[in-house]
């Protein structure tokens, strides 16, 4: 398997009359897959490629949207790389990072217009905020950020006061650029925010609609492809039953789209699409 991060860390393509950019924030080996409930080691083995220390290569990867007067990012990633940064995972690389990356596309943090937080965990949310001469604000001063409600309240709110999420997020709502989302919420046409719990509370999926091309961001819904296939393979921390439900009702609409998805956590970009063969579904990973 793959070591570090990718060569190449930003990649475009179109869909429709949009523009789709997936950023890698970083790589690196996690334990996800061992830490599946009620699922051992030598069941998932039989599927799942990884080291001698059941860890398996993830990606960190955010994307971006340009459609029509619309500059979406989603999700935040981490803070800036570098010596001051604060997230380092053990056996993890970065990339230049998310405002490196869009600014290889000609996108200033200026000219982002919405950021969609599919989840309140740390590593999709520590990117959201910077210090400016001693005083902490948002990364993307004009843009509007979104945020499924029970995330906010029944977890983020809830964390350390020095948390990834409690800053950010917290900041964010002090200054008034943070919108807590009940249910599904169309964002701008053609751009919806769908309620999918079981990764967290809140956990939402992005749903991109453009000249009879679909696209799902997925947050976390899978963490692997094993999982697709598996819908029940749930790490421990989640909802196991509402984690199954969201998942069946994606596989659902995905297949009868035809819709082209995207993963925060498989390798790099992180694209894919759902197939159903004579053994089940399955993710057929799409460049």
């Amino acid at each position: 398997m793959p070591q570090g991060i990718p060569t190449e860390y930003v990649r475009s393509r179109t869909l429709g009359d949009a523009t789709l950019t997936m950023i890698s924030d970083g790589s690196g080996w996690s334990t996800i897959i061992n830490s599946l409930v009620d699922v051992p080691q030598e069941v998932w083995r039989r599927e799942v490629d990884a080291n001698e220390n059941a860890e398996v290569m993830v990606g960190y990867n955010v994307a971006h949207l340009r459609l029509g007067n619309a500059s979406i990012l989603i999700d935040l990633g981490f803070d800036d790389p570098g010596p001051e940064s604060q997230w380092m995972p053990p056996q993890h690389q970065r990339s230049p990072g998310v405002e490196a990356g869009l600014v290889t596309i000609g996108v200033k943090p200026a000219d982002v217009t919405h950021v969609l937080i599919t989840h309140a965990h740390g590593d999709h949310v520590a990117g959201g905020t910077i210090v400016r001469d001693g005083r902490r604000v948002a990364r993307y001063p004009n843009a509007r950020h979104f945020l499924g409600r029970t995330d906010w309240e029944e977890y983020a709110s809830r964390t350390q006061s020095n948390s990834y999420p409690a800053v950010n997020l917290g900041t964010l709502l002090t200054l008034g650029q943070l919108e807590l989302v009940d249910g599904d919420r169309e964002i701008v046409p053609g751009v919806t925010l769908i309620h999918a719990p079981g990764e967290s509370p809140g956990h939402s999926l992005v749903r991109v609609q453009s000249r009879g091309e679909v696209f799902y961001f997925l947050g976390d819904l899978f963490h692997h492809p094993a999982e697709v296939a598996h819908v029940d393979w749930v790490s421990r921390g989640r909802d196991a039953t509402r984690m199954r439900a969201s998942r069946e009702r994606l596989i659902e609409a995905a297949l009868r789209e035809n819709a082209l998805l995207a993963t925060a956590h498989m390798p790099f970009p992180g694209l894919g699409r759902l197939e159903r063969t004579a053994e089940g579904i399955r993710w057929r990973v799409v460049d």
